[in-house]
């Protein structure tokens, strides 16, 4: 059972996604907000495992929230749900440690999907937005810059990431441990100068 929380300040909205989730198997809804602040108020005794969070909240915006949130809970899955497709936005998200990013349009099986993605240890992004990040990193990249050298183990890891396997399938397919894989990701993270593994697919596949 994969636990959820909204935070949203459309009302009728996290009603709907409420409903949806608790009719699904395998997933529950713990509690949902209209604001930041009532979230993180509330989130840490929820304990909820996936949270989906709205951007454009009156009030304190969700990427803040999404900062203080992971502060307090390091280990919650936060999944933006928002109508912004702005690369400004989407990296701001990243960086706040959003671990994926989905429109609001997407359909309901999808977003069930990014759930159980980004529950797995994924991070998933619609098309849209994930060519955006893609495309942001391949402008940034400069001629002259110094080239990132990766080690062939450290690649690999990544290439598993890029193609959505959870850090289970990763130990398993590269024979290493979930401890190891962690090792590697934050020496990749200090190489790509990057702070999260969506960053990181990102600036790795725009090589």
């Amino acid at each position: 059972m994969i636990l959820v929380s909204i935070v949203d300040d459309e009302k009728e909205l996290r009603q709907s996604i409420t409903t949806f989730v608790n009719g699904s198997q395998g997933f529950k809804c713990v509690s949902s907000y209209g604001s930041a602040e009532a979230a993180l108020l509330g989130l840490a005794g929820d304990k909820p495992e996936v949270v989906l969070m709205d951007i454009n909240l009156g009030g304190m915006s969700g990427i803040k929230c999404v900062e203080r949130l992971k502060a307090q809970m390091p280990a919650v899955q936060v999944l933006m749900l928002t109508v912004y497709e702005d690369t400004d936005q989407i990296f701001k998200a990243l960086a706040a440690g959003a671990s994926g990013y989905l429109l609001k349009r997407s359909s309901p099986t999808k977003l069930l999907q990014a759930i159980r993605e980004v529950h797995a240890g994924g991070s998933p992004m619609s098309s849209s937005i994930a060519r955006k990040v893609v495309a942001s990193f391949q402008k940034s990249e400069q001629t002259g810059k110094k080239q990132i050298h990766l080690s062939p183990r450290e690649e690999a890891v990544l290439d598993c990431l890029a193609k959505g396997l959870t850090y289970k399938q990763i130990a398993d397919q590269l024979e290493i441990s979930i401890d190891t894989i962690r090792t590697y990701l934050r020496r990749i993270y200090e190489k790509l100068h990057v702070q999260s593994r969506t960053e990181a697919v990102a600036k790795y596949l725009s090589q």
